[in-house]
């Protein structure tokens, strides 16, 4: 709404500067010209800003400084041009070299900024601080995150504001899943994709697909890529691939799990606590039987082997906390009470 506010008040603006300007002039009907003119001008900016929806600072602020230093400089080297034109008949050349300096000195410090703005952080125009950020840390997303689909859904409940980075080889990686023959992976590559939409639609969410990227050295592979950007930008990983969880912990990048998460905020079972649980197979050693919790987390009943197919009350002995999961080790209620100091260690 206030962007639709701003958008008026400019249209608003220009149709006003074109009325003055035309009226100053004070011929005919140039006043009219000059809203007409205008309001056209507006109506273009407005809709261009529209259209590129997606812009990025760092490249507005490329923009913006190349320009003042393309001024800068023509401001500089108006006087030297004045000194070669002396004469009266050849003031409108010399003005038209000024402002050829001016556009092409615009140019090269714009197309120089460009091509090297991944180098430098735009807190203050082409000035690096590599210690000082503005807001949170990026989280740079790694396909497995991001096929996993959790992420979105811990994003939606905004326990998370950080912006979120999605560099454009991990975009090609995941196409390139989605493009796959094999039916699962085209499947796990989609719903990836899927994902990534989902996040964009989000309201009040900071994403961006990073187009720029470390050189690639000769066996690297995306996950040395990522780790690379990562460190680079002092940034986060946020995965479930245990392989990149270690590789980037080796290289001083911060790592976050989305199964620690998960692991987190499972509900706590302390030994001696009672649970439902239906024993679905033997365990592997004698005796045992094997069930799970509805979210996930394993459990082994000592003597649970003869309760296969039915729905036991257990007692908690144990909680075996690991980077895989949880797993919770008890024994039917019946039995608890006929050994009731016996506590699996």
């Amino acid at each position: 709404m206030l962007v639709f506010i701003v958008r008026i008040i400019f249209f608003l603006a220009m149709v006003g500067g074109g009325y003055v300007l035309g009226a100053g002039i004070g011929e005919g009907n140039n006043h009219v010209v000059g809203m007409i003119g205008f309001g056209v001008a507006a109506i273009v900016v407005i809709v261009l800003d529209i259209l590129f929806r997606h812009k990025h600072i760092s490249t507005i602020s490329a923009v913006f400084f190349g320009l003042l230093v393309g001024l800068v400089v023509a401001i500089i080297l108006g006087p030297i041009v004045d000194m070669y034109w002396v004469e009266k008949k050849d003031e409108k050349v010399r003005e038209a070299v000024k402002v050829l300096i001016a556009g092409v000195a615009s140019y090269l410090a714009v197309s120089l900024i460009l091509q090297t703005k991944d180098d430098f952080r735009f807190l203050i125009p082409y000035v690096e601080f590599a210690k000082q950020q503005k807001g949170g840390r990026p989280l740079l997303l790694d396909t497995s995150a991001i096929i996993d689909g959790r992420i979105a859904d811990i994003v939606e409940t905004r326990f998370i504001d950080a912006p979120l980075v999605v560099p454009r080889f991990i975009l090609r990686e995941l196409q390139n899943v989605a493009d796959s023959a094999d039916k699962m992976k085209r499947d796990r590559g989609r719903r990836g994709l899927d994902i990534l939409n989902r996040l964009q639609t989000m309201p009040n969410v900071d994403i961006t697909i990073q187009d720029a990227g470390p050189a690639l050295a000769p066996g690297e592979g995306a996950d040395q890529m990522l780790v690379t950007l990562a460190s680079k930008c002092s940034g986060r990983i946020v995965t479930i691939d245990y392989n990149l969880n270690k590789v980037a912990k080796l290289a001083g990048v911060e790592v976050l799990n989305v199964n620690d998460l998960a692991n987190a905020l499972k509900p706590a079972a302390l030994p001696g606590e009672t649970l439902e649980v239906a024993i679905l197979k033997p365990g592997q050693e004698e005796g045992q039987g094997v069930g799970y919790l509805e979210d996930g987390t394993m459990v082994v009943v000592e003597d649970g082997k003869g309760q296969i197919g039915h729905t036991v009350t257990i007692v908690v002995t144990n909680v075996l906390q690991k980077s895989a999961g949880r797993m919770i080790f008890g024994r039917t209620e019946a039995a608890a009470k006929s050994r009731p100091g016996n506590h699996r260690a």
